[in-house]
């Protein structure tokens, strides 16, 4: 007696289903025959083999027309669904070999993709000449999809959730002040005393902050408003008040003691450091290595 042995049995289960597959989209032994480059009767022996393992008839054939079963609908649909995986997997080992080359599209805020993002994207553009790259640097919300691109940089939170988002690293918020605004206005030691106070703003008229373990958004005002971290920055070294940005502003200022941190114990945690990109099934190879070079980078 024959042992039955598993591999051989899943093997053999395969058998005719490709050729159902394609039987059941072409409609026609003749026209499947041809896609799969192999004979019609190959085709139709397959097939009717696949039948009789599974005691069912998945076409109406009469001399003019090949439809499918009601059976068969049902059983091409869960086939169609293996096969896209199969295809998808073969895809992905052939791009995991394959070179970025070709035009690649990417949007960023102003500030942090110069100081940055474009320094990473010029690495990896070295490293892989064959690609052409356009940045485009706005602190504007771009439309990935209508305007062509295949990666927008966003910090902080995230709005929109119907895009792909991909969490590179994090950024920290942070609150300071001159020493002579401190010595001449004091400082505030809690969220409450922010009233009191001189708060410098950029495109938002509240800040972030921590306080009993939850998020809490603080409405301030000041005599400047400004949409650029340089020039808010200026301004808190010149004493004219205080000010919340990332740490790519300020910290060199408060290594060098040209600013002081304030009230530290409500510091929120690190906000992200995000990668948008279009709803694709499988990401291309110079947008998927892209995104591999950025996260080690900024992780």
């Amino acid at each position: 007696m024959k042992t039955y042995n598993y591999w051989e049995a899943t093997m053999f289960n395969w058998e005719g289903v490709s050729e159902f597959v394609a039987v059941a989209e072409a409609e026609s032994f003749t026209k499947a025959a041809k896609q799969l480059g192999i004979s019609t009767a190959q085709v139709s022996r397959q097939v009717s083999a696949l039948e009789t393992r599974m005691a069912t008839k998945l076409f109406h054939r009469t001399t003019r027309k090949v439809s499918v079963s009601e059976v068969g609908r049902i059983y091409y649909q869960h086939c169609r669904q293996v096969l896209n995986g199969l295809e998808e997997a073969e895809r992905a080992i052939t791009n995991l070999q394959s070179t970025p080359r070709g035009l690649l599209k990417i949007t960023a805020p102003v500030t942090y993709g110069e100081k940055t993002l474009a320094p990473l994207v010029n690495d990896f553009i070295a490293k892989y000449p064959e690609l052409e790259v356009k940045i485009n640097l706005t602190n504007q919300n771009v439309d990935l999809i209508d305007d062509g691109y295949d990666l927008a940089i966003r910090l902080g939170q995230l709005k929109d959730s119907s895009i792909m988002a991909k969490r590179l690293g994090s950024r920290t918020q942070y609150v300071c002040a001159s020493p002579d605004y401190v010595s001449t206005f004091g400082i505030p030691h809690s969220l409450s005393e922010l009233e009191q106070h001189n708060c410098l703003l950029g495109t938002l008229d509240y800040w972030r902050f921590q306080e009993n373990g939850k998020t809490r958004n603080v409405r301030v005002k000041g005599n400047l408003i400004c949409n650029s971290g340089y020039a808010l920055v200026d301004a808190a070294i010149k004493g004219i008040g205080i000010i919340q940005l990332p740490e790519y502003y300020v910290l060199p200022f408060l290594e060098d003691g040209q600013l002081v941190p304030l009230l530290e114990q409500n510091r929120q945690p690190k906000e992200g450091i995000w990668a948008l990109y279009p709803h694709n099934r499988h990401l291309s190879p110079k947008v998927r290595m892209l995104l591999d070079y950025l996260s080690e980078a900024l992780s």
